[in-house]
């Protein structure tokens, strides 16, 4: 992939981080910040988290390679002229976003998608009255993007398919994992973390655990599982003929602890057929010893780090 002018509009951390994706894969990126002493900060703090990076041994560039790439932009309109694509991470309010798309979209060039960090202000909510609306769509990031690849990208009915695809292609030019998804509160991610989070709550309310025994439930056992598989894959190794094996044995008692009476049979369907897709039941064994494997390494890691 060539390389792009990308701007970042807004230096806090998930802006700073997302310049760090862009910058060490060798695009010019620029630096805007409406706070004159957040701008004027971004670069020491932007070096300070590379030095980090180099200090653990993940950096993929020298600090100094990847800083040449970066720029400050003292207005908006310099900071988007001759932008390919823009990633505005301003706060999470709604008339804040809708304010900023609406420069944007006169400032950038047409040809620039505008993505936006939200992580759960649709694209519809924020860019629905724009003309240039059919280049609009969320990348809602994990944070921090430059250690975590996983984004969402959210398009609206009206998003083209082009700047879809386009955008895709350059989160996976940048190393980042691309999963588009339809328009949704709070998106994928943060549902999933609100479900686990309303739990973990009640839990606590409860008096059925402390705080302290939820995570260190959470950290030796779903956290180590969950780092490098999916939850549908965890499921689809703890039951011998894999996930309609396990859902037809647990499912009605998770079921029972969502007030349901069962899963729904068409999605247990779907999942299933995906899990076979990757994996056919015979080679089952096979990724569990994978599995464990992972597990191993990861409980390796987790003691080298409490030395």
């Amino acid at each position: 992939m060539l390389p792009y002018k990308v701007a970042i509009v807004g230096c806090g951390f998930v802006g700073l981080s997302w310049a760090i994706v862009f910058a060490r894969a060798g695009h010019e990126v620029r630096l805007h910040d409406p706070v004159p002493a957040v701008l004027d900060d971004a670069l020491a703090r932007l070096a300070d988290t590379l030095d980090r990076l180099a200090m653990d041994g993940m950096a993929e560039r020298p600090t100094n390679d990847v800083l040449a790439n970066v720029t400050v932009a003292a207005s908006l309109q310099d900071a988007v002229s001759g932008a390919g694509y823009v990633q505005e991470s301003s706060p999470e309010r709604l008339d804040v976003k809708q304010a900023l798309f609406r420069e944007l979209d006169n400032l950038a060039p047409e040809t620039a998608i505008l993505a936006s960090s939200s992580s759960g202000l649709t694209t519809n909510s924020v860019c629905g009255d724009l003309p240039g609306r059919s280049r609009c769509l969320v990348a809602h990031p994990a944070n921090p993007p430059h250690l975590l690849p996983a984004v969402e990208i959210v398009p609206a009915p009206f998003t083209e398919l082009g700047s879809i695809d386009r955008a895709s292609e350059i989160m996976r030019g940048v190393g980042q994992v691309p999963v588009v998804i339809k328009e949704i509160d709070g998106f994928v991610m943060n549902r999933l973390q609100a479900a686990l989070a309303r739990e973990a709550l009640d839990l606590v309310e409860s008096g059925i655990a402390g705080p302290e025994a939820v995570d260190a439930i959470m950290r030796g056992s779903l956290g180590l599982r969950w780092s490098f598989m999916g939850p549908f894959e965890t499921m689809d190794l703890n039951a011998p003929g894999g996930f309609a094996d396990y859902a037809e044995r647990y499912g009605p008692g998770f079921a029972r602890l969502a007030g349901a009476v069962a899963w729904p049979e068409a999605a247990v369907g779907r999942v299933d057929d995906a899990m076979r897709r990757q994996m056919p039941i015979d080679r089952l064994e096979e990724k569990r010893v994978w599995r464990d494997r992972q597990l191993a390494s990861l409980s390796k890691l987790r003691s080298y780090q409490k030395q």
